[in-house]
C-alpha cells in the first residue's frame, strides 16, 4: 500500500487562546477594596503581556468575548512552551483570577509547511524571493493586528469514507490549498489571519484566528471559502468564538460593564506603531519606514548628520508614514494588476496612505512597489500580502549587507518643469558614476502619475552616501528642487 508524502513543516512561536468566564454573582458581592485590587493586578498582568516583560519576543492581547462560551480572552504568542506555561500560572496569582474560571483553551504552534514553498524546505535549494522569505517569517513569529474584531475556531482535514485529506497525492493537496489561498487574497487589508498547528498539541490539528475591524468582512469571507472544495469536501469545524480587543486600561470599565474600547481609545495601546515592548525592541520585519533607517539605533545619527549639513530627512520614527518597497521582475502590467487587487482592499484602512507602481527609466532595473501606511503595523500586514507578488527579487531593507541603500521619495514635480527634473537627473546620474562607493542609482516614475517620482541609490558604504550628500552637485539639485517640485521630499534609509 501507498504512503502518501506529508508536507515538511516548520515551527515558530507557541500560541495560547486562554479564555476565562467572570463569576458575576462573587464579582457583584465581593467588598470594593477586593475588587479594586483585582483590577489592579490584572491591569499589571495584562499589560506586562503586552509589554513582554516575561520573554524576549512575542505578543500578547487582551479581548472581550462576545456571546455565552466565555467573557474573557487572553491571546499570547511566545517562543516556548515554558513561556506560555509560566505565563498561565501568573495569572493565577492575581487576584483577578479568584473571580475567574477558565472556559476553554486552545493550545498550538505557529507553522509553515511545505505546501507553502517545498524550496524553503530543501537543503541544497536557495529561496532567493526575498518577499517570500520575509512572508515565511511573518508567519512562524506574526504580529497580532491591532484590528477590533478576532474569530477564532479550531479545525481539521476530514478522514470519511469519501473524502479523506490524507489519502490524496501531495500535489494535490497544494492545488486545494492554492485555490483556497487565492480567496483568501480578496479580503487583503480587510481581514488577517493567524493559522496554527495543533497535531498532538490539542483536540483539533489547527486552530484559526481571524483578525478584522469589520466582523462581516470576516463573515463573508468563511462563506465564500464554505464555497470551495477544500473545505466543502475535507474540512471539519470546531466552535467558532468572536470577540473584541480592548487595552488592559479598560479592565475595570469591561468589569462595570461599560463599553470597551472606551471612548477615544483605540483598540490597542501601542497602536501608534511602537513596537518596542513587543517584539525586544525590533519589530521582526524591517521594512523601513520613509522617514528612518533600516540600520536600526543608526537613524538617529543619520537624521542628525544631515541635519548638520542642512538636509531635510524626514520626521523621526513613528511621526511619519511607513513605507513597504518592494521589486518585482515581472511584467509591469501584470504587476499592476495584482497591485491594484490589493490596493482595492487597502483602502478599506484609513491607515493606508497609498500603494503604487513605480517603473525604471532604466529597463534593467526591476519594477518598484510602493505601500504607504500611517502604521508600523498596518504597513507590517500589508508586506505579508505584498510578498506573493509575482517575481519579487527583493524588499527594501532586506539587500546584501555590504552595502548602503538611500531612497528619497514624494518627489511630486510641477508639471511644466517635468523634463527639467528629468535632464537633471540625468546630468546628477552623471555626476553619481564617477564617485567612488557609488552602485547605482534609478529614477522609477509611478506610472498613473508621471509627476510623482522616488530616486534610489545602493552605496558601498553609509559614509560613501554621506560624501554625496555634502558635495556640491546635492546643494545645487536641492536649490533647483525648490523651483521645479510641488512637496519638498523625504529621503529614506534603508540596509
Amino acid at each position: 500500500m501507498e504512503r502518501r508524502r506529508p508536507p515538511q513543516t516548520e515551527e515558530g512561536w507557541y500560541v495560547l487562546h486562554d479564555f476565562r468566564s467572570i463569576d458575576w454573582d462573587a464579582w457583584r458581592a465581593a467588598p470594593e477594596r477586593r475588587r479594586e485590587r483585582a483590577i489592579e493586578e490584572g491591569i499589571d498582568y495584562l499589560e506586562a503581556s503586552e509589554a513582554v516583560d516575561d520573554a524576549d519576543e512575542g505578543d500578547s492581547a487582551t479581548f472581550a468575548v462576545l456571546g455565552h462560551k466565555a467573557d474573557l480572552l487572553v491571546l499570547h504568542l511566545r517562543p516556548t512552551l515554558g513561556d506560555i506555561d509560566a505565563l498561565e500560572r501568573q495569572f493565577e496569582h492575581t487576584a483577578l483570577a479568584e473571580f475567574t474560571e477558565r472556559a476553554d483553551s486552545y493550545v498550538s504552534v505557529t507553522e509553515v509547511s511545505g505546501y507553502m514553498s517545498e524550496d524553503y524546505f530543501d537543503e541544497d535549494s536557495e529561496v532567493e524571493d526575498a518577499g517570500l522569505e520575509r512572508y515565511i517569517e511573518s508567519r512562524l513569529k506574526p504580529e497580532i493586528p491591532d484590528s477590533e474584531f478576532l474569530s477564532f475556531y479550531p479545525m481539521s482535514k476530514r478522514r470519511g469514507p469519501d473524502h479523506n485529506w490524507y489519502e490524496l497525492p501531495f500535489d494535490e493537496r497544494a492545488d486545494y490549498l492554492a485555490n483556497h489561498g487565492e480567496i483568501g487574497k480578496d479580503y487583503a487589508g480587510r481581514v488577517t489571519q493567524i493559522i496554527t498547528g495543533s497535531v498532538g498539541l490539542d483536540d483539533f490539528e489547527w486552530g484559526v484566528t481571524l483578525f478584522g475591524d469589520d466582523p462581516t468582512d470576516v463573515k463573508e469571507l468563511l462563506y465564500e471559502m464554505r464555497f470551495d472544495p477544500s473545505s466543502s469536501r475535507f474540512a471539519e469545524f470546531g466552535r467558532f468564538l468572536s470577540a473584541r480587543r480592548f487595552p488592559p486600561a479598560d479592565l475595570g470599565a469591561f468589569l462595570a460593564g461599560d463599553r470597551v474600547p472606551a471612548e477615544g481609545e483605540t483598540s490597542h495601546p501601542h497602536a501608534s506603531g511602537d513596537a518596542q515592548g513587543h517584539h525586544g525592541g525590533s519589530d521582526g520585519h524591517h521594512h523601513g519606514d520613509e522617514s528612518g533607517s533600516g540600520h536600526g539605533d543608526e537613524s538617529g545619527g543619520v537624521r542628525d548628520e544631515l541635519e548638520d549639513e542642512g538636509i531635510y530627512a524626514g520626521q523621526p520614527h513613528g511621526e511619519d508614514v511607513h513605507a513597504v518597497v518592494l521589486y518585482s521582475a515581472a511584467d509591469p502590467d501584470e504587476l499592476f494588476a495584482e497591485v491594484d487587487g490589493y490596493r482595492e482592499n487597502f483602502d478599506h484602512y484609513d491607515t493606508h496612505v497609498k500603494t503604487a507602481v513605480y517603473e525604471p527609466q532604466d529597463t534593467d532595473s526591476e519594477t518598484a512597489v510602493v505601500s504607504l501606511w500611517d502604521t508600523e503595523r498596518a504597513a507590517n500586514t500589508a508586506a505579508g500580502f505584498l510578498a506573493e507578488l509575482p517575481d519579487v527579487v527583493r524588499q527594501a531593507g532586506d539587500d546584501e549587507d555590504d552595502s548602503w541603500g538611500t531612497m528619497g521619495m514624494f518627489y511630486t514635480v510641477k508639471p511644466d518643469h517635468r523634463g527639467d527634473f528629468v535632464e537633471t537627473f540625468d546630468d546628477v546620474g552623471g555626476i553619481l558614476a564617477d564617485m567612488d562607493g557609488h552602485r547605482k542609482t534609478d529614477l522609477l516614475v509611478n506610472r498613473e502619475d508621471e509627476n510623482d517620482m522616488f530616486i534610489a541609490s545602493r552605496w558601498d558604504s553609509r559614509d560613501d552616501a554621506m560624501t554625496f550628500f555634502r558635495s556640491d552637485a546635492f546643494s545645487e539639485t536641492v536649490e533647483f528642487g525648490r523651483d521645479v517640485l510641488a512637496d519638498r521630499p523625504r529621503h529614506v534609509f534603508l540596509a
